[in-house]
């Protein structure tokens, strides 16, 4: 190295300073600005003028003299960089590896209303299983799956993180991950699913120190306890438990291959989530065990030839879906809570399985032959409470809780909004309507069948589902009032602003539709379903009560005349099937477009029930309508949920076969003069104007004149 570096005056070109004179004001420092606004840009500013000057004064040396500085700086940086990984990582980890199974977030077991046990949801865990006492096809499953050089490299392997490497840099992100199962142990125990270098590198240090301080037996073990297999399920204990109802000790093959396709995508792989899915993946560990040399090739045929089978579960498979929306709505009620909650809900198991029942029955005997892949139900209380609730035909085969996740148009169960924004504009129930042919800018509402029924009160206009007449209440009242009166009941999805949400074109979940009907009988009361009516900790602390709301949806007149229109439905009009003996029932029937939904939402004084049947392509059903599969269901339902109940009163019905309002006329004399004089104006206010130029035939008369002949 030259001696030149010790030479104060080095390098030669080096800029100097000259001192300033004793006559210039800047000698006893840098200039400054008078204006704040400087001061402040100029000290902002200083160190990065500084550090430009530091650098246009270096001269790199000439020869080989500049790596040794460079050297210097790189070994500085990246020993404070180890030090800073160390102090950061390590001390995280001390006592971590005797704290047993890893199951943070949130787990709840649920109750249902008597205060039993349905089932629970979240993290689940299991004591550990010695290496020792799983089947060897078990483990070699995982290690011909995550690990297949386990015994071999060290705790990082370098040849899989290059490989990943160039992987992720081709795909311009983390698409794979190249870790050894020393390091998927490091992060499980210690870590977060970031993916970022500095968590990287704290994995391949944990790696390390666990390789430094543990054999790779008890490594694999604890890897096989720790790792995070779906369902809430933490190690294979658990999941074997979980999903085939068996210890991992008994585990079969075929079921072992389904367990060491899990940690690559524990959520997508899960048999409980997608039974087809787990299986193609475990055809490929299969595959990757037999070329690894763990298992013939006819060992691997018979696995596949004899599947692995979801375990039958405690609780029925429709209670699945309630669970899993119960535990969705603690997290959403509870957001920052973790740990075992008990939670108390309102589920009637009798009911329930009169409603999996119901639905059931009804896509046995019509599912194939009239194309009805799926029905869903829920049952709620005068109060809201959810009594039942089905999701689906299948939780094993889908887990889509149709019942509160799909949206569908209910077609004319969307009527009574239409209806009811009319009578709290006025109108009542024997209010006159004529039924013609329309055109909405060339928007031309058909009725099914394509009958004219001529006058009709908005009643018999309910009762039969006849469209033209209610797209004309709609557009009297107007689409922006009909709006409101939905979401006033309850309806939270969006409504477009067109006048077809008259003939309900717009999507809504069973749930909605159904807590919007129970404002009904509630005589106007806004009736919002609920399922939870107690959360508390592990250490009986209450978390949570649920407590009833009193507002109110709309008039308790108008909630007395819907309920009487909605009576009309059940004893005259497209309802027929769904008519209880002996009991007084209230509902509507809903069909959508080419018969892609049909719907029947329906209440007695004792509870209210809605039933959909559809297909989740949304391709049509054979001429399904409301008021055939679904009234039917519903009827089914309501008959063995009341049965040993007495009956309950609906208000503004009065008897279990209310009188036509038509015939009311006669104990309202006015009502009734205001319903023809209505009636009789519509009719003329619709009729088209005649051209005041027009001319007419012979020997008329217009003003006491004789017309000219001719047009």
């Amino acid at each position: 190295m030259s001696d030149k570096w010790d030479d104060p005056e080095y390098p030669p070109n080096a800029e100097r300073l000259e001192p300033a004179s004793e006559n210039d004001p800047a000698g006893d420092g840098p200039r400054r600005d008078s204006s704040p606004r400087r001061d402040l840009k100029t000290q902002l500013l200083a160190p990065f003028v500084a550090l430009i000057a530091w650098v246009r004064a270096i001269k790199v040396p000439q020869g080989r003299e500049w790596i040794a500085p460079i050297a210097s700086f790189a070994f500085t940086f990246f020993f404070i960089l180890a030090v800073l990984l160390v102090f950061d990582t390590l001390p995280k980890i001390d006592g971590r590896l005797a704290a047993g199974p890893h199951s943070p977030g949130l787990a709840v077991t649920v109750l249902d209303t008597n205060g039993k046990e349905i089932g629970s949801r979240g993290g689940r865990a299991a004591k550990d299983v010695p290496l020792a006492e799983l089947p060897p096809y078990l483990v070699n499953a995982f290690l011909a799956t995550e690990d297949r050089r386990f015994y071999e490299h060290g705790a990082v392997e370098i040849r899989s993180i290059l490989r990943a490497a160039l992987a992720n840099f081709s795909a311009g992100g983390f698409v794979q991950g190249g870790s050894t199962i020393t390091q998927q142990l490091a992060k499980n125990l210690y870590l977060d699913n970031r993916r970022t270098l500095w968590r990287k590198a704290q994995e391949a240090l944990i790696a390390i120190w666990l390789e430094s301080r543990l054999g790779k037996d008890r490594i694999l073990e604890l890897y096989l306890n720790r790792i995070y297999m779906g369902g809430g399920a933490y190690g294979v204990e658990a999941a074997a438990q979980y999903y085939f109802g068996k210890s991992a000790r008994e585990v079969t093959l075929a079921e072992a291959a389904v367990l060491a396709g899990l940690p690559k995508a524990p959520s997508r792989f899960a048999p409980s989530t997608n039974l087809a899915a787990a299986r193609k993946r475990a055809g490929h560990v299969l595959n990757a065990m037999v070329a690894n040399g763990n298992i013939t090739e006819a060992e691997a045929e018979e696995a596949r030839k004899n599947p692995a089978r979801m375990a039958v579960r405690t609780a029925p498979d429709s209670e699945n879906y309630f669970l899993d929306w119960v535990y969705d709505r603690v997290a959403q009620l509870l957001p920052d809570r973790q740990g075992r909650l008990i939670v108390r809900t309102t589920l009637d198991r009798k009911k329930q399985a009169a409603a999996a029942s119901a639905i059931a029955g009804a896509l046995k005997a019509n599912g194939e032959k009239l194309n009805i892949s799926q029905g869903a139900m829920i049952a709620l209380s005068p109060d809201g409470s959810i009594l039942a609730m089905v999701g689906g035909k299948s939780y094993g085969d889908s887990q889509f809780n149709r019942a509160v996740q799909a949206h569908r148009q209910p077609g004319s169960a969307f009527k009574p909004f239409v209806y009811l924004a009319a009578l709290e504009d006025g109108m009542k129930p024997w209010s006159g309507f004529y039924d013609k042919r329309l055109d909405y800018n060339g928007w031309t509402p058909q009725n099914a069948g394509g009958k004219s029924w001529g006058q009709v009160t908005m009643t018999t206009a309910l009762a039969h589902s006849i469209n033209r007449v209610a797209v004309q209440v709609g557009d009297k009242v107007g689409v922006e009032r009909v709006r409101e009166t939905a979401k006033e009941l309850g309806i939270r999805s969006p409504i477009p602003h067109n006048l077809s949400i008259a003939l309900g074109s717009s999507g809504v979940s069973l749930m909605e539709l159904t807590g919007a009907y129970a404002a009904f009988p509630a005589e106007g009361r806004l009736i919002t379903p609920y399922a939870i009516r107690q959360i508390t900790a592990s250490n009986g602390s209450i978390l949570y009560t649920h407590a009833n709301g009193t507002e109110r949806a709309t008039s308790k007149r108008s909630a007395r005349y819907m309920n009487a229109m909605l009576r009309r439905v059940m004893t005259s009009g497209t309802g027929k099937a769904a008519r209880l003996s002996g009991r007084l029932a209230a509902g509507k029937t809903g069909t959508s477009q080419d018969y892609r939904d049909a719907w029947f939402v329906g209440y007695t004084g004792n509870e209210i029930a809605g039933v959909w049947f559809g297909n989740d392509d949304n391709t049509p059903m054979k001429r399904v309508y409301g008021g055939t599969v679904a009234a039917r269901a519903w009827k089914s339902y309501m008959q063995a949920s009341l049965k040993g109940t007495p009956p309950a009163p609906i208000p503004g019905v009065s008897n279990t076969d209310w009188d036509n309002p038509d015939d009311q006329r006669r104990q309202q004399p006015e009502d009734v003069l205001t319903g023809f004089f209505a009636g009789l104006a519509n009719i003329f206010s619709n009729t088209p104007r005649q051209d005041p130029d027009r001319r007419w035939g012979n020997n008329f008369r217009r003003g006491g004149e004789m017309v000219g002949s001719g047009y």
